[in-house]
């Protein structure tokens, strides 16, 4: 049969069942079309829980397909050869088999010859990388080859497939550095004519190369993945929103595609996926009522199924940005009942920011605190990094002096003085710094001398003023150091 004719066939029958029935009333196929066979059978026959009809590999056509791939790899054309181990590599076959060793090792010899194109170089590269434990030797010697070809020439999945490549046999990339700027220089010529898939690849591959320098790619990248957003699947979403917080990128449109996007998929998002919005807002300060009101929701539909980590993923940026959804009493109910059900789970520090996180808006965990404050769980924190340092201690002290504060009912264990901080660290921006100065100087003009104000003083409530200016009783500005005849503070 014609090869055109063939594909033109094959393409069209739905089950494996019907190609195998179709292939045994052939009487003669070029390797091409058997190797393109066994793709489509790979293509209908392998999910993300692997081969769906194990039956298939003892089918008798199917057998005599691999037989034929097996005792006449040397007589293979390269697409051939290439195609068959691509897709027996996908259908699960046995690294180790004598019909994987004869491809394998038919492949390294022409790959060693020099005999391979550009395009085959990415599908040996492509099934190695399938391989649980890829032989770096080899995909080492493909990055070798690809040096010498004419990167320009290359098309978006030759050169998405280098970079993986490159991303699991150099990591950092020092030595192929010169190969990489290359790459990255034809990479930004093309990102127009990239897919979700190809986007979400390279920004990862990106991260892994600690690429820094290649900020023209990385913006231009970032760019185009705006439009991606609603195609994106949740593994390719969660790399792209770790390749922003990476490079430090925060882009308006980029935002508003998230908000557009994420409560249409809430219900159906990975968890995972949606802790890294979360942490992308959350690092990024973009306090986005219409996702954050998404998540709320899907937190109360969804708790029950969410592991520790996913949970603190979900809740803590509504402390840290200071939030409250309108459908906060059902969001912080449900978050009592998981945690009744699974607090033991936690890590320590986990934890302790999850409950943390819940005081900044007034939700007070009084149900839980004899846990935070009972020995056996600060030696756990002592225990695990980052162990018991100033912003671990000013959290302990914020929480419980809160509840003591807010919820005078209250008669738990308290926190011993040793793990108390005597004042919370107020981390300043260099905004604060300015203003900070300005109003110093406004002070000196207006009260003449420094000692009339004293700057970041200590209180009895565990917090920092910035400035203290004392007063007697007519009024009259006193030293910042005097204790006696202060009227007000």
């Amino acid at each position: 049969m014609d090869e055109q004719l063939f594909f033109k066939k094959l393409n069209s029958l739905c089950t494996s069942k019907e190609i195998l029935y179709f292939l045994s009333s052939l009487e003669v196929m070029s390797d091409t079309m058997a190797s393109g066979a066994l793709q489509k059978i790979s293509e209908l026959e392998v999910d993300d829980n692997g081969l769906k009809n194990p039956a298939l590999l003892e089918n008798e056509v199917f057998r005599a397909l691999c037989f034929q791939f097996e005792f006449e790899s040397s007589k293979l054309s390269n697409t051939g050869l290439l195609n068959a181990l691509q897709a027996l590599i996908k259908l699960r076959i046995d690294p180790q088999s004598t019909l994987m060793t004869s491809l394998l090792s038919e492949s390294e010899e022409r790959l060693g010859r020099g005999q391979l194109t550009a395009e085959h170089l990415c599908a040996l590269g492509e099934s190695l990388l399938e391989l649980e434990s890829p032989s770096c030797a080899t995909l080492q010697q493909i990055v070798n080859h690809m040096q010498d070809r004419a990167i320009k020439n290359w098309s978006p999945r030759e050169i998405v497939m280098v970079y993986k490549i490159l991303q699991v046999t150099v990591r950092e990339g020092k030595q192929w550095q010169s190969l990489l700027n290359r790459l990255n220089g034809v990479t930004l010529g093309a990102v127009s004519q990239l897919s979700p898939n190809f986007v979400s690849v390279i920004l990862n591959s990106l991260v892994v190369l600690r690429q820094t320098r290649a900020v023209l790619l990385v913006n231009a990248l970032c760019k185009h993945s705006v439009q991606h957003v609603p195609y994106f699947t949740d593994h390719e979403l969660v790399n792209v929103l770790e390749a922003f917080l990476y490079f430090g990128q925060k882009m308006q449109n980029f935002t508003e595609a998230l908000e557009r996007h994420v409560p249409k998929s809430i219900h159906t998002m990975h968890p995972q996926t949606v802790s890294k919005v979360m942490q992308y807002c959350c690092e990024k300060t973009i306090l986005s009522k219409p996702i954050f009101d998404a998540v709320a929701e899907g937190f109360i539909s969804s708790a029950d199924r969410l592991t520790t980590d996913q949970i603190a993923g979900y809740i803590i940026p509504f402390g840290t940005l200071n939030y409250l959804p309108p459908s906060a009493s059902s969001l912080f109910g449900k978050l009592e009942t998981v945690l009744h059900t699974c607090l033991r789970h936690f890590q320590p520090h986990t934890l302790l920011n999850l409950l943390h996180s819940c005081v900044l808006i007034q939700r007070y965990p009084i149900n839980f605190l004899p846990k935070i404050l009972s020995p056996y769980f600060l030696q756990k924190l002592q225990a695990q990094p980052p162990g018991l340092n100033r912003v671990v201690m000013s959290q302990l002290t914020q929480l419980f002096l809160t509840v003591t504060l807010e919820c005078p009912f209250y008669e738990g264990p308290k926190l011993l003085s040793k793990y108390q901080v005597k004042a919370f660290p107020t981390p300043q921006s260099s905004l604060d710094v300015h203003l900070f100065k300005m109003v110093k100087t406004g002070l000196l003009d207006l009260l003449k001398k420094r000692i009339y104000f004293a700057s970041e003083v200590s209180t009895p409530y565990f917090y920092v003023v910035d400035i203290e200016i004392k007063l007697d009783e007519e009024g009259f500005v006193l030293p910042a150091t005097q204790l006696e005849e202060v009227h007000r503070r």
